[in-house]
């Protein structure tokens, strides 16, 4: 059996438990065990435990954000030491890319990384579509340390007819429903609002650099609204304003299509809901005919989804 460690910040704990948990059928066909620090039991030294597990596992995931490079720890005892290791010869180590940073500079950069290409996991439009990806490319590493037993005992050995215990034997079904409150759910909020505006911004940049006769306007009316326009030839083709709350949504952001301060009604909304291990954007599918809504939206997702809205009517404009 493989043992997979995870170098990982605090921080980014429930990423790492969304992706411990797609690694459930590694888990059960034997191919892997998981380790990291939330594993040391009362009594037992930290520093030792950690550092006997990772120089001792054959596989390091080095769990990437900007907390993670940011962490002295992470990076400087974790980090260095996977990679001597890897050095050596003495186990893989894979970078998945959890959150957007600047990686690629990094002593890691040149590995290849997952998901594919390196988008970091936040930006996928289902996560957990990034995170099957994650675990396909564990797979693979796993199978390079897969050996078959050989046929007959070697002389004077004794063979077990069960496979050998771990020295610190311990379930790997350790995960608890977690909860969270409103004052988390409105942090959310107030994130995937700025990663909205930020997406938009940069989205009407890159629109008018590459298309000739097209102009972007992106204005921020106040810490819970902003409009976005484009223009071809001095030609309003496609406004909207996106904003907080909306209707009654009070834990959700709106889209209208046009310029507006009023906040009574719009064409989508996303509300903040929540699982027993995360929380995510859900859709009113308004947009869509039958009003099927899309759910566990992740930031990436959710911008993409007004994006589209705002910019159908140019891709349909002859």
């Amino acid at each position: 059996m493989t043992t997979v460690f995870f170098s990982y910040s605090h921080r980014d704990e429930l990423l790492r438990d969304q992706l411990e948990t797609q690694l459930a059928m590694l888990k059960r066909q034997g191919v892997i065990e998981t380790w990291h620090d939330r594993r040391i039991v009362a009594g037992e030294k930290l520093d030792g435990s950690i550092s006997a597990e990772l120089r001792s596992a054959e596989i390091v995931l080095l769990l990437v954000s900007p907390d993670f490079l940011a962490s002295d720890y992470c990076y400087d005892k974790e980090m260095t030491v996977a990679l001597d290791r890897q050095a050596r010869g003495e186990a893989i180590v894979i970078p998945v890319i959890l959150r957007p940073c600047e990686w690629h500079h990094a002593p890691f950069g040149k590995l290849r990384a997952t998901p594919s290409d390196g988008k970091p996991v936040t930006q996928w439009p289902d996560r957990d579509v990034a995170m099957l990806d994650v675990v396909k490319d564990i797979r693979k590493a796993a199978g390079r340390f897969v050996n078959p037993a050989p046929s007959h005992p070697e002389p004077g050995r004794s063979v077990s007819s069960t496979t050998a215990v771990a020295s610190h034997p311990r379930s790997s079904n350790l995960r608890l429903a977690k909860s969270f409150t409103d004052r988390d759910k409105d942090r959310f909020r107030v994130e995937a609002f700025e990663f909205l505006a930020k997406y938009f911004e940069n989205s009407l940049l890159e629109l008018a650099q590459r298309n000739d006769g097209i102009d972007g306007d992106f204005r921020r009316i106040d810490t819970n609204r902003f409009t976005a326009a484009v223009y071809r030839g001095g030609k309003a083709i496609t406004r909207c304003t996106i904003f907080m709350g909306g209707g009654f949504s009070t834990n959700g952001i709106s889209y209208v299509d046009g310029e507006t301060m009023e906040s009574n009604g719009y064409n989508e909304n996303l509300r903040v809901d929540a699982d027993e291990q995360s929380m995510f954007l859900r859709s009113m599918g308004m947009r869509s005919f039958g009003g099927q809504s899309e759910e566990h939206l992740t930031l990436e997702g959710a911008a993409e989804i007004y994006w589209s809205m705002f910019i159908a009517r140019m891709q349909g404009d002859k």
